[in-house]
């Protein structure tokens, strides 16, 4: 039931793409960077910060995300997974008023700190959210439209950056900020018409509104569906399993469960590691070291997160389809060799420019690219690398990360995995623009190692997760569970359940399924 008695809304698709403008707010903040920095207004205003002061701007958002995220699970168990959203939302309408009133470089830090804890709680609970709610043949496409709002997010803020470069003064990025309010806004009047998750509901012992919360999403209301049924079997039986493992955190070490703690937080380590972010929030530098200026270099700058949201939508029709492991390792392989083309090309074709490139020259870009083949290899690499990003780590990563964990770790362990992605989101957000001025192109080869190393892992240490419910990705974890590399897509068990209920259903002759309440009363 909704807040205040409000229709709520079960269609899965329509609740992901509400609840996913949380997501919105993470790309809005990315890009609200991006068109700005390379503006003369920003550079005159805050005095034309660059290395470490710029990377303090820029890992702003990180450092506020990794807060938000360490405290996201014990909310989201405590007042459920959409009420913890829209707690977020209040402290993103704060970040955002300081962002737009700020004088100084610090003020302008502290806004973004308070943005990225509501990103943080945002960005790790929409997924749980929406794994929660999902079918499990279904749950790749639904957790993916997270990708594609943070996406559409980042293209939008853009392009009001880009547009709003033509204000004079300060007001330019002032009214780009101020923006940012509206899908905050939108998110927070759309929250009171989504349900809450059923498996949540279960976890604190709501079990009728459950059980209806479930039938109402996966069978139009009814609860002797099979399917219903079957799925509401499992989550009893895996509720009761965790329940006896016992509380604290020792749960998310003890009886194999290091696997899945490791596979969550790693695999969203090496998003991070595999470099796409230096692209996505600098390639406006890159556009300005292979000589391109002005308007073009905004807008090939701009084209590059329309190639992104494509690229995403294309993967949303295939991504169940396709197993999430071949994604991870040849997505990081293809992204390596973009890492090592850009770097080699920039590395034998460049000269230095000590005072920095562009008018007013921007202190971060130190070198410039001094051919146009080479020009144009470095910036078709870059699209290239993005294009691999979208269809494979982009949306994989926070998919994988939400579907290893056990009910009773999930929100809790995605909070783990998005501080896993925070604290390396900061880190190299710190990293890149003095790496920018210090070690040039070499940054570009670094990560291409770094996406060579993440194949490695991915092929040796995770499973095969997709067409599995997510009661049944624990035996993938477990003791006696097949090596990663043996693991196939989908294979699960909840089709035979549903078919075995439906003939003793049949076989009962009008005599019903033990309706789920009363399974919950015996539970």
């Amino acid at each position: 039931m909704g807040w205040l008695n409000l229709p709520t809304i079960y269609n899965v698709h329509l609740v992901a793409i509400i609840a996913t403008l949380g997501g919105m707010l993470f790309g809005f903040d990315i890009s609200s960077m991006s068109a700005i920095v390379v503006t003369k207004q920003y550079i005159e205003y805050f005095d034309n910060p660059a290395g470490a002061v710029q990377g303090a701007i820029g890992s702003a958002l990180a450092a506020g995300s990794v807060v938000g995220s360490a405290v996201a699970g014990p909310i989201s168990d405590k007042i459920g997974r959409r009420d913890s959203i829209m707690f977020a939302c209040i402290f993103w309408l704060v970040g955002t008023a300081i962002q737009v009133a700020c004088q100084n470089w610090g003020q302008l830090i502290a806004g973004r700190v308070l943005n990225g804890f509501t990103v943080g709680i945002t960005s790790s609970q929409v997924p749980v959210y929406l794994a929660e709610i999902a079918k499990a043949e279904k749950r790749g496409s639904i957790v993916i439209i997270q990708q594609l709002a943070i996406e559409f997010g980042i293209l939008i803020m853009y392009f009001i950056g880009y547009a709003c470069a033509s204000i004079p003064g300060d007001a330019s990025f002032r009214v780009a900020w101020g923006t940012q309010f509206v899908p905050c806004v939108l998110l927070m009047i759309g929250l009171p018409f989504l349900p809450r998750s059923p498996r949540w509901l279960a976890k604190v012992g709501r079990n009728k509104e459950a059980v209806a919360t479930l039938a109402n999403i996966q069978a139009g209301g009814n609860q002797e569906d099979p399917l219903v049924v079957a799925e509401w079997e499992e989550i009893v039986t895996v509720m009761n399993a965790e329940r006896e493992a016992g509380r604290g955190w020792r749960k998310f070490f003890k009886n194999g469960m290091w696997k899945r703690t490791m596979a969550g937080m790693s695999v969203q380590a090496w998003q991070q590691l595999a470099g796409a972010n230096v692209i996505v929030y600098y390639l406006t530098y890159i556009a300005s070291m292979a000589g391109l200026t002005g308007d073009v270099a905004m807008v090939t700058s701009g084209i590059q997160y329309a190639v992104f949201i494509i690229f995403t939508g294309v993967m949303w029709l295939f991504i169940d389809k396709t197993g999430r492991r071949t994604l991870l390792v040849w997505g990081a392989l293809g992204m390596g060799f973009c890492h090592f083309v850009v770097g080699g090309v920039m590395g034998g074709h460049h000269v230095y420019v000590p005072g920095g490139v562009g008018d007013p020259p921007n202190a971060n870009i130190v070198i410039s690219v001094t051919s146009g083949h080479a020009a144009n290899t470095v910036i078709t690499f870059s699209y290239l690398l993005i294009v691999v990003y979208a269809l494979t780590l982009a949306p994989v990563c926070w998919i994988y990360a939400a579907e290893v964990w056990s009910l009773g770790t999930r929100a809790t362990g995605m909070s783990l995995a998005a501080l896993s992605n925070w604290v390396f989101n900061f880190a190299l957000g710190m990293f890149t623009p003095p790496a920018f001025v210090n070690i040039t192109w070499k940054l570009f080869i670094i990560f291409g190692v770094l996406c060579v190393a993440a194949a490695a892992w991915f092929w040796l240490l995770f499973p095969e997760t997709c067409g599995k419910t997510l009661e049944e990705i624990e035996l993938l974890f477990g003791k006696d569970a097949p090596h990663p590399w043996n693991t196939r897509k989908g294979e699960s068990r909840l089709t035979a359940e549903i078919e075995a209920i439906a003939a003793r259903k049949k076989k009962e002759e009008g005599e019903g399924v033990v309706e789920p309440a009363a399974e919950i009363d015996k539970a």
